[in-house]
């Protein structure tokens, strides 16, 4: 993937990463055309192996660079950048979380969040696992905009091998969407619609990740940090307790032991 990347804009290159994310997306839906027999189990597993990805890209794809891009600012605590940059990004999630309609995996719509409508249990579902891409995407675009500005600490590997560890947890979110839909007995095609089109959001977040980088590179430091604030708010808001229902928590913990071992091994071979 780094020499197809190479050379190309920034934009471009975050991008192409988020369709290559999107596209895990959509092969892990697809799983949907091949069995509709959904374990909770399985899912426990998945959802934990997602959370682990997301803290270990957190720290090491975004939080690391971002101090030590900030150790080298002057006049300025080298503390403070991701301090705020962090908080900024859980809060802002917390915004769209209070907002935004949208139903976690296995509870009925009763249990529905944000805003109250008459949305259908499905389409709830599915803003849910976006209400994840969001800071996914948006961490991708981060990484290869800060990997255009010349840093030593955040570099084009660095930026592939966060793409690779959301590509790889984003597989189990797209089954994770399509096969309780089918299970509840909706249709194979529509089924797989839903899971897919969760990830439409990441391509939309990268590109204005990247941009937002390179226009307003002062800010660089912030941005890593509110990108891995956001996404450990997800973790802990919604992932992690999603691994933990039906009775499945230490599966889901293990889960998130080897999606965190995963995703280090990525950062650190590849960055």
């Amino acid at each position: 993937m780094i020499d197809v990347l190479y050379g190309l804009p920034p934009t471009m290159q975050a991008l192409l990463a988020t369709l290559f994310t999107w596209g895990l997306t959509a092969a892990g839906a697809g799983l949907v055309f091949f069995t509709q027999n959904f374990n909770r189990k399985v899912l426990a597993w998945m959802l934990g192996f997602a959370a682990g990805v997301m803290v270990a890209a957190s720290y090491w794809s975004l939080l690391a660079p971002a101090i030590e891009i900030s150790e080298q600012l002057e006049g300025v605590p080298a503390w403070l950048p991701p301090t705020v940059g962090f908080l900024a990004g859980a809060v802002f999630l917390r915004g769209i979380d209070l907002v935004l309609p949208h139903l976690h995996l296995g509870l009925g719509i009763d249990k529905a969040e944000g805003i109250k409508t008459s949305w259908q249990r499905s389409v709830l579902l599915v803003l849910a696992i976006t209400l994840h891409n969001i800071p996914e995407g948006l961490a991708i675009g981060v990484a290869f905009g800060a990997a255009a500005a010349g840093l030593p600490s955040a570099t084009l590997a660095g930026a592939v091998a966060l793409a690779v560890g959301v590509g790889i947890q984003n597989f189990p979110e797209g089954a994770a969407v399509s096969l309780p839909l089918r299970g509840e007995g909706m249709s194979r095609r529509r089924s797989f619609w839903y899971g897919q089109i969760s990830a439409i959001v990441e391509p939309i977040a990268g590109v204005l990740g990247a941009a937002a980088v390179l226009l307003m590179r002062p800010l660089l430091p912030y941005a890593l940090a509110f990108a891995a604030g956001a996404m450990i708010f997800v973790v802990v808001e919604e992932v992690i307790p999603e691994s933990h229902c039906a009775g499945y928590g230490d599966i889901g913990t293990m889960g998130t032991i080897l999606g965190f071992v995963v995703m280090m091994v990525l950062d650190v071979a590849l960055g």
